[in-house]
């Protein structure tokens, strides 16, 4: 009896000493609760009675970043316009745009080429119809362009081929039926009409601006500032506004002046991309009609 209550206390006392070992704040974690049970005591992967020792605990979720939270792009917004409505888009010389969908546009630009201006800077090789001596031409239409808010569409598709009716429409809108055909092709096809109806509506257009008196048949050459070529616009229409139009000019030479539509043409609108391209010379030449 004697013998056995020795070994007992001296078992007692070896686990005493093995938890002793072990700071405080371990020990407390090594203390686990099983349910319904009494407490454990569990050192370092071994219990006193066998079971086994607390799972440790999760480690925290780490908060989602901004970059994955935004990682998956919405492929269902198409991407905008990446060309820009700026400085001199010559139709017979260049320029560009996004091929994009009939009718899906925001405004209208109409667009004026003052025609010795135009010959003046090159424009013999493109026009010459335009650029023939006594053609007596001062401000035609060069084209009624469909535009977004930021760039603008081009070469739609669709619509047909002009009928000579819808060429007939045309008539003494554009300098030359090679224009207005090709700016059906570039610019009509996205406007969502037939030929005959955007034909319609560049007349239209083009009948509701006001031509101020000094800029219709100049005999002779004269030089102004763009801004007082914009003025004498907002002057002579009624409802037009400085920010709904731009001049544009090449070579410090009046080129075209540009005016912006609502979608149904029933009116001005603003447009600050337009606006923004204007010429920014402080002046320049205006060659008189030839």
């Amino acid at each position: 009896m004697t013998i056995g209550l020795f070994r007992q206390a001296t078992c007692l006392a070896a686990v005493g000493l093995s938890l002793s070992a072990i700071d405080a704040p371990a020990q407390a974690q090594l203390w686990r609760k099983p349910r319904g049970g009494a407490a454990t005591p569990c050192v370092l992967d071994r219990c006193v009675n066998g079971g086994a020792p607390a799972a440790p605990a999760p480690a925290p979720a780490r908060p989602a970043t901004p970059e994955a939270q935004s990682a998956t792009p919405d492929d269902s917004i198409p991407p905008p316009s990446n060309r820009r409505y700026g400085g001199n888009r010559n139709d017979r010389g260049g320029g560009g745009g996004d091929t994009g969908t009939a009718g899906n546009f925001d405004f209208y630009v109409l667009t004026l080429s003052w025609s010795s201006g135009f010959c003046a800077t090159g424009g013999d090789d493109k026009g010459k119809s335009q650029c023939d001596i006594g053609a007596g031409l001062g401000f035609v239409v060069h084209g009624l362009w469909p535009q977004f808010e930021h760039g603008f569409p081009s070469s739609c598709g669709g619509g047909g081929a002009p009928s000579r009716i819808a060429l007939d429409e045309a008539r003494g809108l554009f300098p030359d039926e090679g224009l207005a055909r090709y700016e059906w092709s570039k610019h009509g096809t996205c406007s969502g009409k037939n030929p005959q109806a955007y034909f319609a509506d560049v007349r239209r257009a083009f009948e509701a601006v006001t031509i101020p008196d000094d800029y219709k048949h100049p005999a002779s050459e004269q030089s102004a500032a763009p801004n007082d070529i914009a003025r004498a616009f907002v002057a002579a229409n009624r409802g037009l506004r400085p920010g709904a139009m731009a001049v544009a000019c090449k070579s410090q030479t009046l080129q075209e002046v540009r005016i912006c539509f609502s979608k149904d043409l029933r009116g001005f609108r603003d447009c600050p991309e337009v606006a923004r391209g204007a010429c920014r010379s402080r002046e320049i030449r205006i060659p008189p009609v030839r």
